[in-house]
């Protein structure tokens, strides 16, 4: 028998679904720079694993427009969110955003299609929006990054005003970079069987060019935050010092594998590196600790390395790239290297 309580209770329930329903279209809607239709919104939907219909999702666009979050641009064009559906983001609920990075991480993961040995296929890759007039600028300080091994790989994709770079058109003034993602080995990996547990992004210092220990860390279970995006922002690398002189702070990620897949990744790193992805810096033995984090029993530890490091550079260098990590997939086909770019410039 339906009671006045659980009547009460099915409400809640509705509208905390709902809630959640806005604030992951609104979400895609951020971004994004051109209008999104409703179509283009449930294919999105669809990857993170929420099965929504075109019209559900019309009619939960109508609502938002009532609100005030978004705003119908034509009826063909599709949405665009408005500065109170941004507000609305940033004051959603602290249970929602906890675990929202870890699983974008899972999903894009999943999404991977990228074969190292033909070289085809899609990657995950962070974006990062440069002024147009210091591009040339921010790549003299990001190439030696890209030449180290502080950097998942030397080849990028770059889009110019006006253009389109993963769905997302590059506002006026800006190029766009996409650079390779570390959750390119998560996917590469689980493609060929061997599960990987994402744990955290931290800061792994560097002396006398070699690794030495993770001195920050922010668990990606527990994040509502990409912990590279904070550590940029907050001022906490010194790249450019680690990739001149041997001694700095470089973004790495940390994660775990089976132990007993270990002896099956020398074969797959192998073919990563002939295609041009050098993202591991190193595998630990099983259950051994890794410069030196705790491993979980009969686990081995994986340290990857950041993708955002030449992003980071920059911004030590005074640039003020606008970065956003784990952002899209694209064709690894369309992808060139670094000193290309430049040389075309």
């Amino acid at each position: 028998m339906l009671t006045a309580s659980n009547t009460k209770k099915t409400g809640l329930f509705e509208s905390e679904d709902m809630e959640k329903k806005t604030l992951l279209i609104l979400r895609i809607l951020s971004e994004s720079r051109k209008p999104v239709g409703s179509r283009s919104i449930s294919r999105h939907m669809n990857e993170m694993g929420v099965k929504l219909s075109e019209r559900t999702i019309r009619y939960h666009l109508r609502v938002m427009d009532e609100r005030g979050f978004t705003r119908l641009v034509g009826r063909r064009n599709g949405r665009v969110i408005t500065d109170e559906g941004r507000e609305e983001i940033r004051n959603a609920r602290v249970q929602d955003k906890i675990g929202f990075v870890i699983s974008r991480i899972e999903n894009l993961a999943f999404c991977t299609t990228f074969d190292p040995v033909s070289k085809k296929g899609l990657v995950p890759v962070n974006i990062s929006y440069f002024e147009k007039e210091r591009f040339r600028e921010a790549l003299d300080i990001m190439l030696p990054v890209f030449k180290s091994r502080y950097s998942v790989s030397e080849f990028v994709t770059v889009a110019k005003e006006g253009q389109t770079i993963g769905g997302i058109l590059v506002p006026p003034g800006k190029i766009a970079v996409a650079t390779v993602c570390s959750i390119i080995i998560n996917g590469v990996f689980l493609k060929s069987g061997i599960p990987m547990d994402s744990k955290f992004g931290g800061i792994l210092q560097i002396s006398d060019s070699r690794p030495l220990r993770f001195v920050e860390l922010i668990y990606y279970n527990g994040s509502s935050l990409d912990p590279s995006e904070a550590f940029i922002r907050a001022n906490m690398t010194s790249v450019g010092k680690a990739v001149e002189t041997g001694f700095g702070n470089v973004l790495a990620n940390y994660r775990e594998i089976p132990g007993m897949c270990r002896m099956l990744t020398g074969t797959i790193l192998i073919h990563l590196r002939k295609a041009g992805i050098n993202g591991v810096i190193a595998i630990g033995e099983k259950s051994e600790t890794v410069y030196p984090v705790p491993v979980d029993v009969n686990k081995a530890g994986v340290v990857l390395i950041g993708g955002l490091n030449p992003v980071a550079c920059a911004r030590e260098a005074g640039l003020e790239p606008e970065h956003h990590a784990m952002s899209t997939l694209l064709e690894y086909e369309n992808f060139i290297n670094i000193e290309d770019v430049k040389r075309s410039l």
